[in-house]
């Protein structure tokens, strides 16, 4: 999805070419994979971070644009509202001292951003979902104004055609009776609430399949011990609400279809999997194209041809099928790459929290994807995804279910085998031990103290009310507090609800 498009509609004709221009890349990877076509030198990592931009009264802040234009920097880009920004922090391999280096960098490059931000009036807020959003922002006027943007929201809406239905229910405040949120929006605007940080770790095309069946048993840990999600519109809903909310908002389904089973296109899947290739093919087996443009490349002669085919199309087509673990084919230099993009959880609330998230995820993975008796055969990939819902919704409060050990609290899962296993995997990739203990240690006592993004924006909240704010003031004033502690720096597990 980072390529732009053309500006002209599209039409039946444009539909069937890029149908039969996918099927034709789809049996090009095919053969790059029966051929040994890849390239893998080393396990390199990379970083994405999404970025909200707000005013001084801490509402959005509609000037990406003139954000951009003043960083002037290759490594931040266009989102999909006006008041996001992305960061791409250059890849590097994982190993000795490298998570060390990208805390360092990260703030470095977040430091610049707040700067060129304040001298637009703006401020970045790292955070899964700004809490001051309110219902005007999900206009179609604040897309970014760019035409992927403005095609991608009119082919979901003439796919589904009705507006898009917001609709969860919240997992209560302490004291409090549960919320519920029921909204509309006329436009894919509420994906731009969900600001996340996602991971890519490039493997070899063998190990694949492991590493990505692994990332999706720990997909639910992920979520309940990193959540920072808790409001939107001004209700408290789930821990993690971004979960919910990327489903809703790029919905191409209407009821009926859901009734039918049909498969959103935010999935976390059906199966595991034995090679990369079950997850684009079942990415062209069950989706219709959402941008259907085409390019002059025969994927099959430029492979004839000794090149590293670009696979456009199924590139922009797997851009458009949200998986929580995606599947990414890339070429760099010439040279073709696998990758898997971890897509779970959200940005902040601090540098050094997103990059303990990272350690934790890498390593935890690698034990996982090469333990000798695989977990996800001893349980249902089902159990994966009602993990993953049940974290998003309740956060520590949730109950996971583990092989060997049946249903357990998030926070006694990871201290009794997650992070054990962590600390064996970022050994086994040469992780410094400085670097493993830094930022394991954050995620231990994260676990201790019970303490997420989400778990402290809602006691703040709660804590703020109970003084005789109202919800808006209250969010407003946690928010305030929050983009204190988090330029502050400190990670989120030491901080303290009071002013």
């Amino acid at each position: 999805m980072g390529m732009d498009l053309a500006a002209q509609p599209f039409n039946t004709l444009d539909r069937g070419r890029y149908r039969r221009k996918v099927q034709r890349c789809l049996d090009t990877l095919a053969r790059m994979l029966t051929d040994g076509s890849f390239s893998f030198p080393r396990k390199n990592i990379g970083l994405e971070v999404e970025l909200n931009l707000v005013d001084r009264e801490l509402r959005p802040s509609m000037t990406n644009t003139a954000v951009l234009e003043a960083l002037d920097d290759p490594s931040f880009t266009t989102e999909l509202g006006q008041h996001n920004l992305e960061l791409n922090v250059p890849p590097r391999p994982l190993a000795g001292d490298s998570a060390l280096q990208l805390e360092d960098d990260l703030r470095a490059y977040l430091g610049t951003a707040s700067a060129k931000a304040r001298d637009t009036g703006s401020a970045v807020a790292m955070i899964g979902i700004l809490p001051t959003l309110k219902h005007e922002h999900f206009d179609q006027k604040w897309l970014t104004n760019k035409s992927r943007y403005a095609t991608l929201n009119d082919q979901i809406f003439a796919a589904r055609g009705e507006r898009t239905v917001l609709a969860m229910e919240g997992s209560a405040l302490p004291g409090q009776q549960p919320e519920r949120l029921r909204s509309y929006a006329e436009s894919i605007l509420p994906e731009a609430a969900c600001t996340s940080v996602q991971l890519h770790l490039q493997v070899a095309p063998e190990e694949f399949a492991a590493h990505w069946n692994a990332a999706q048993c720990l997909a639910g840990l992920q979520i309940a011990l990193a959540a920072n999600s808790p409001f939107l519109l001004g209700k408290a809903l789930w821990q993690e609400t971004r979960i919910p909310l990327f489903l809703q908002a790029t919905d191409t389904r209407p009821e009926e279809l859901k009734n039918q089973g049909v498969r959103p296109r935010v999935w976390f899947g059906e199966r595991w999997i034995t090679s990369i290739f079950d997850l684009f093919e079942e990415n062209v087996r069950y989706f219709p194209g959402l941008l259907p443009e085409t390019d002059a490349e025969d994927p099959i002669e430029a492979l004839d041809a000794g090149q590293a085919p670009k696979l456009t199309e199924l590139r922009m087509h797997n851009g458009t099928i949200w998986r929580w673990n995606r599947p990414v084919y890339d070429v760099v230099d010439g040279l073709p790459h696998l990758r898997i993009e971890n897509r779970v959880l959200p940005a902040g609330p601090t540098v050094v929290d997103t990059v303990a998230n990272a350690a934790f995820f890498y390593g935890a993975q690698r034990a996982l994807a090469e333990a000798e008796r695989p977990v996800w055969s001893q349980m249902s990939f089902q159990a994966a995804e009602e993990n993953l819902y049940a974290g998003a919704r309740r956060g520590f409060e949730a109950q996971l279910y583990w092989p060997g050990i049946g249903w357990i609290p998030p926070d006694e899962l990871a201290l009794r085998v997650l992070l054990p296993l962590a600390h064996e995997g970022l050994r086994r990739s040469d992780v410094s031990d400085e670097a493993r203990e830094r930022y394991l240690g954050i995620i231990e006592q994260r676990c201790l103290a019970r303490r997420t993004g989400a778990t402290w924006q809602r006691d703040y909240v709660v804590r703020a009310e109970e003084r005789g704010l109202d919800r808006e003031e209250a969010l407003t004033r946690m928010l305030g507090r929050y983009l204190e502690l988090s330029e502050a720096g400190e990670p989120v597990h030491t901080w303290t609800v009071a002013d």
